[in-house]
Order: C-alpha cells, then structure tokens, then sequence
C-alpha cells in the first residue's frame, strides 16, 4: 500500500516537470495497469520515454520429415505389361493408349505384387513348372512380408496386417528350418537370391514368470546350501584322516 502511494506521488512530480519542459506535451493519465506492466508513456518533441512492452518470441517445433520407406515394387519399370498381356502378341503392335492401358502405369498394386511374385519365385524354383517346392512357398512368403512391412510403415496403427505380418514370418521361418536340415545348398541359395538373413533360433526358450523366477531364486538358493554343507562334511573328514594318520604314525613309531 505505502509502496503504491510512494510510485503515485513520483509520478504525479515527473509529470509537473514534464508539462514544464513540454508544454505541449500529452500525458498519458496514471493508471495502476499501465503503471505496473509498461509504466507512463509521455510523448515529448525530443521523443518518447517510457518502459516499452515486453516482447515475446515463442519457440516453435521443427517439423519432423517422415523417411518413406522404399518398395519392393518401385524396381517395376511403368512400360513392363501385366502378366495377363505379356503372352499376347497382339499387344506389341498395337497404339501407345493400349499399351498404357495394359502395361504397369495404369496397373493395380496387386498386379504389381503379383508380377513381384513370380520374379522371386523365377530365381528360386527348381524348373519352370515348379510351383509347390519349399523355395517356391518361401519366395512367395517374402514377396508378401515385403508388402506387409511397407503398409505397416505406413499404418502402425493397423493391427490386423501386422499380425499377418507375423504369421508369415514364423511360417518362412519354419520352411527355412527345414530347408536347411534337409538340403543345406538350397538354403543358402534361396536366402542369397531373396537377401534373407537367417538368425538361429535359441536352443531352450520358456517364457519368464514370476512364479519361475522365485522358484529358480529357491533353487539356487537351496543348491547353495548343500554346496556349503558338503563343504564343511569335506573339511571335517580330511581333519579326520589326518588325525588318524598322525595317530597311526605315532602308534607306528611308538612300536619300533
């Protein structure tokens, strides 16, 4: 309160002077809003004085770029024909409106992963009429994993393809399983041709609970007791045979 009265009367005298030495000069009227955030502003001919507003300069967030993923597809060149139209003859001499009608620019993106399919399945297949070895089925499956971890990039809120994601990778992962405990060459032909890389699974897996984890703390703590009882039984029966011995020895001497 006095420190308020105290500013008023200050202010009330800066004013007289200034109306002495400016008598044109307008002076704002005191107000406490004023005089607690920016103060009097008093227009003068030699200039303004007065505390100026507080400017602020609020931080704003960079922009994050989003990485987009690379696909599989984007290898398709857009003149290639679908695989409906690539046997047809006709289709060669015919105008560029149908060739565009019929060729990958026009195309659906299940044509493309379609056309994908078959060129994996051309570098792993055993002859040209293979369509159900276990290289076939594995070059399919990743064709589709492909397509699955580009969609899921995209959308990582979609549950249900990134639980088919998952199946199909534990499926290829079984059939590469086999293929390499039944014909190791064909193994490391497939994962060079398709870029597969093959992590060995752990020999012993079981799930941790808390049930198994105390009851694994209790067993160490019980093997560490019988390996401390043991201990001691150890040491105790050398102190035996070394005492016998001692006796023996002396009984020995003792006789001669």
């Amino acid at each position: 309160m006095f420190a308020n009265m105290a500013l008023r009367t200050v202010l009330k005298t800066s004013a007289g002077v200034l109306r002495e030495l400016c008598p044109a000069a307008a002076v704002r009227p005191w107000t406490r809003s004023s005089a607690t955030l920016t103060g009097p502003r008093v227009s003068c001919v030699a200039g303004t004085f007065g505390v100026p507003p507080p400017v602020r300069h609020y931080a704003r967030s960079a922009k994050k770029t989003k990485k987009v993923p690379q696909s599989q597809l984007s290898d398709l060149p857009p003149t290639m024909l679908r695989m409906d139209y690539s046997a047809v003859p006709l289709v060669q001499t015919t105008d560029d409106i149908v060739k565009r009608l019929v060729s990958l620019e026009l195309a659906c993106h299940s044509d493309k992963l379609q056309l994908k399919k078959e060129q994996l399945i051309a570098k792993v297949q055993r002859d040209e009429n293979d369509r159900s070895s276990v290289e076939v089925h594995v070059a399919i499956l990743t064709a589709r994993i492909r397509n699955y971890q580009e969609h899921v990039q995209k959308h990582p809120k979609d549950k249900a393809n990134k639980r088919r994601m998952l199946m199909a990778i534990d499926r290829r992962k079984k059939l590469l399983k086999h293929l390499r405990l039944v014909r190791y060459d064909a193994f490391e032909k497939v994962c060079e041709q398709l870029g597969i890389t093959y992590t060995f699974p752990p020999e012993y897996y079981r799930r941790v609970t808390r049930r198994w984890l105390a009851k694994k703390a209790l067993c160490i703590k019980v093997f560490k007791e019988v390996q401390k009882q043991k201990a001691e039984q150890r040491l105790k029966q050398k102190q035996r045979s070394a005492s016998t011995a001692a006796e023996a020895a002396k009984t020995k001497a003792t006789a001669q």
